[in-house]
């Protein structure tokens, strides 16, 4: 398919350096923004039910734990407007090839984003605002709208980048775009499997890195109600959707074994075609051939099309130069399958704990597991995106724009770099020294409030 893009944009190429300067930066944002809006999606809805379930209940620890986290929120939240803006200046900064020709595609998600991004603001300062001044069912009802605008707001940014990796919604003729659908490029097969996918990651991210503060202070002797209600609650919800996310990865790999064959070859370092495909743990693709992996005989075609004799495509069936980095694609998605099965089997285990022997819950053991799946589920949702973005390599446009041709040709990519770089060493610096602050500062305490909440349903 012919592309349009600008006479400008045709008559000169990035540098090299300009080129990977440009491919960093936007990893860079991405990879740190995706995990602040992981917690926009869900910490909303935890801290939702700590503050229904303490007025239902009377007791006191729920409401601490609700107003402690209303702070963090409101913290991350104010992080996340400053590292989403700057990536919503880089898609036209950085990208002109993509916007200037496709803007008109892929604007009505960015659009719905902003709506829902100012829907989240007004109605996190009407929530935090009116802890102490609002009837307690007014309040809680106050924050039912952040929670939708959340999950709207990432929703409609998921669906722009499943586009990227199924285009649709428009015609070239002649090398101009027409017959332009925005609701049709917006859902595309794409968006199903990844925004669910991302969903579900985001709810593990945010229960696993918020119970894992609290396992650390119970490993230290913190055994008080408060602590263990901190634990509990988060970690409960992110182990119920641990299994949820394994069917919701399943449903994933089909779409890429259906869609975008060549991800998946790149996914498994497959170089030929074969039927009956296994499928490889571990190894390090060498002169287009994987080594030292371990294979699981038709595992893969089995997996990919439910068949343990379907045919998988190669990476060999198409040019060197369309081709991902193997061994990129390969690391990061061996890494977030190792990750998620392994905060898996804590999720089990604390289901089995739960059932038969409550006592462990105490157990240093089991506390150390439960407080490494914090870190391990953000490292699950860095290694996802990895194998996402890097697997539609060398396209921006999957099958359509590459991505070379799409960066600005502007020189100064590596001086924006740089500052980037600075200012999100900043930034993070910033978050957790004040995050740090208020986990250290003594649970706040909490006004007088109307108790009888019966009408508001349970979440």
């Amino acid at each position: 398919m012919e592309i349009l893009l600008s006479p400008s944009i045709l008559a000169e190429a990035a540098t090299p350096g300009d080129f990977a300067a440009a491919r960093t930066q936007m990893a860079l944002s991405l990879g740190w923004h995706i995990i602040i809006a992981s917690f926009g999606v869900a910490m909303p809805a935890i801290t939702l039910f700590m503050e229904w379930r303490g007025h239902r209940t009377g007791e006191v620890e729920y409401r601490l734990l609700a107003r402690r986290w209303a702070r963090a929120m409101g913290v991350l939240f104010a992080v996340g407007a400053v590292s989403g803006t700057i990536l919503s200046f880089e898609m036209g900064l950085l990208w002109p090839g993509l916007m200037g020709t496709y803007g008109q595609v892929i604007g009505l998600p960015f659009t719905l984003e902003g709506v829902a991004f100012f829907v989240e603001a007004i109605f996190l300062g009407i929530y935090l605002y009116g802890w102490d001044r609002l009837p307690a069912r007014v309040h809680l009802w106050s924050a039912v709208p952040i929670l939708i605008a959340g999950i709207v707001g990432t929703f409609c940014v998921v669906s722009a980048n499943a586009w990227m990796n199924q285009p649709k919604g428009f015609d070239l003729v002649d090398g101009k775009i027409t017959g332009v659908d925005p609701l049709g490029a917006m859902f595309n097969r794409a968006t199903g499997p990844q925004s669910v996918h991302m969903m579900v990651a985001a709810f593990m991210v945010t229960g696993f890195c918020m119970a894992s503060v609290y396992a650390v202070g119970l490993l230290r002797g913190r055994n008080d109600r408060y602590h263990r209600l901190g634990f509990l609650v988060p970690f409960t919800v992110a182990a119920v959707m641990a299994p949820v996310q394994v069917g919701v990865g399943d449903w994933a790999a089909h779409y890429v074994a259906d869609y975008q064959p060549v991800k998946l070859a790149a996914m498994e370092g497959l170089y030929e075609t074969e039927r009956g495909a296994p499928l490889h743990i571990g190894g390090v693709a060498v002169d287009g051939e994987l080594r030292y992996a371990i294979e699981i005989p038709n595992a893969l075609s089995l997996l990919a099309h439910w068949d343990p004799n379907a045919e998988i495509t190669g990476l060999n069936t198409v040019p060197a130069d369309q081709r991902p980095p193997v061994n990129v694609v390969h690391a990061s998605f061996q890494l977030m399958v190792g990750a998620g099965f392994a905060m898996l089997g804590v999720a089990a285990a604390f289901a089995f704990i739960w059932r038969w022997r409550r006592q462990w819950l105490t157990n240093r053991w089991f506390l150390r597991a439960a407080a490494l799946c914090g870190p391990a589920a953000v490292l699950a949702l860095e290694a996802g995106w990895t194998t996402t973005e890097t697997g539609r390599q060398p396209w921006v446009v999957y099958g359509i724009l590459r991505t070379h041709d799409a960066v600005n040709t502007a020189p100064g990519l590596r001086t924006g770099l740089v500052v980037l770089t600075v200012v999100y060493t900043l930034l993070t610096i910033a978050t957790v020294y004040v995050l740090r602050r208020l986990a250290r500062d003594k649970p706040v305490p909490v006004a007088p409030q109307e108790s009888d909440v019966s009408a508001f349903p349970v979440p």
